[in-house]
């Protein structure tokens, strides 16, 4: 067993009262008013309070769930990495294209790029993470097997899923159906695809192709849909009426659907209703000329994540590694100012990419009262102790030094992986 003393739970107020929490087989099992019968601070960390339990010092700081980035492309950024300019024309084929042509001149390997990303996503309080790796006529499986070994070498630590992408399309390029199946034979979680409209211009067949991979392998399908307006209406149908044929509740997530935020309210409530209904899940990565309606995807309890994209990447030169301040990003596009709105951005951040990779669908519970993916009892002890008054000042100040727990097993402090995991 090991006791978390003196921490403040998801504070709503800076006065909320401290409690001490107890961790059994890498969950929480139970939670108390502080006590100050325990020993005191020891500097080298968790130790014994002399009745066979390990105790954390809490020291009076907030605990929160930890994070998740359920939407990553490890195989495309640049963190740490010598600054280079942008230098795609803007368009999207042209930003895909600018990738291509300059993704083999980074300073690291696939595998060590991702790994550095990793060191700072985990870091920062991710321990749970969806990462997209590109597969094409260009780099055929070498993406792919790079985000595959990063993953698995941090799989201590880390609960993961990798994407196999068709970033470039899969009608417009010969051989990419055969590289995905060969993906999803090797280990990818889930197939990709990529605005089969506006895109690949044959949206009949693309979506064919994701639907029978992933029938046929028994996997799950993400979805990148930047197609707006009536282009994006239609796509999200024949997405959810495909899900709903065959039974792939929980199973299907369609990623950024800028057409929910581009669209009249009764359309757009409309195909909220086709999703809820399919069991079909969505992402955000908290663009400023994207924002989902969050109130009414959560009022049909449709599971909804975040994610960071890509980091400094050829895309675009924004993106840090911090799950905490893209909590931030989220509700600062979103205008949000009441801390109600606030916390439940980073409750997206962490229970929603929770819910999303498990297949679950929201169920209106409070986070502290959720069992399975919050911080009530019996939920895993997956959580970050910092520095804060409440949980909405710790999204808007965004303390660097966090101590960072998986399984109730401390894995990062102070921004930087414990046990020499870092890797690149």
């Amino acid at each position: 067993m090991t006791i978390v003393k003196n921490v403040r739970l998801f504070p709503r107020t800076a006065d909320a009262p401290a409690v001490d929490v107890e961790i059994s087989e890498g969950r929480f099992s139970g939670v108390s008013p502080a006590s100050d019968t325990a020993p005191g601070h020891s500097e080298d960390g968790p130790r014994s309070n002399g009745i066979g339990a390990e105790v954390v010092e809490g020291a009076g700081r907030v605990l929160l769930p930890s994070l998740g980035d359920v939407h990553a492309h490890l195989d495309s950024n640049r963190m740490g990495q010598t600054f280079r300019p942008h230098t795609s024309d803007g368009t999207l084929h042209g930003l895909i294209m600018d990738d291509r042509e300059n993704w083999r001149l980074g300073e690291r390997s696939v595998a060590g790029q991702a790994a550095f990303a990793l060191g700072t996503i985990i870091a920062s309080g991710g321990t749970r993470i969806r990462s997209h790796a590109q597969v094409d006529s260009d780099c055929g499986l070498e993406r792919f097997h790079g985000v595959k070994e990063a993953l698995d070498a941090h799989a201590d630590v880390l609960d993961f899923q990798i994407v196999a992408f068709p970033q470039a399309g899969i009608v417009r390029e010969q051989g990419v159906r055969e590289l995905l199946d060969a993906a999803l034979s090797e280990g990818a979680d889930l197939v990709g695809g990529l605005d089969p409209l506006l895109y690949d211009r044959d949206p009949v067949s693309h979506l064919d192709t994701v639907f029978d991979l992933a029938e046929s392998h028994g996997k799950g399908i993400d979805i990148h849909l930047h197609e707006s307006g009536t282009a994006g209406v239609f796509s999200l149908e024949e997405i959810a009426a495909r899900t709903k044929a065959l039974a792939m509740s929980g199973q299907v997530t369609v990623s950024h659907a800028f057409a929910l935020h581009t669209n009249p309210d009764a359309q757009v409530r409309r195909v909220l209703d086709l999703l809820s209904e399919a069991g079909v899940a969505l992402t955000t990565v908290a663009p400023q000329n994207g924002v989902l309606p969050q109130a009414t995807i959560a009022e049909k309890h449709i599971a909804l994540g975040l994610g960071e994209d890509g980091q400094r990447d050829h895309w675009s030169p924004y993106g840090d590694g911090d799950l905490l301040r893209r909590a931030w990003q989220l509700a600062f596009t979103n205008g949000f100012r009441r801390d109600e709105d606030i916390e439940h951005c980073l409750d997206i951040a962490s229970r929603g990419g929770a819910q999303i990779m498990a297949g679950t669908r929201p169920d209106g519970s409070p986070l502290t009262e959720d069992a399975c993916f919050g911080l009530a009892v019996g939920a895993p002890a997956d959580f970050i102790l910092l520095e804060a008054d409440t949980v909405t000042s710790a999204i808007m100040d965004c303390p660097r030094d966090r101590d960072v727990f998986r399984s109730g097993q401390l894995i990062a402090s102070g921004g930087e992986l414990l046990g020499g995991l870092r890797l690149g």
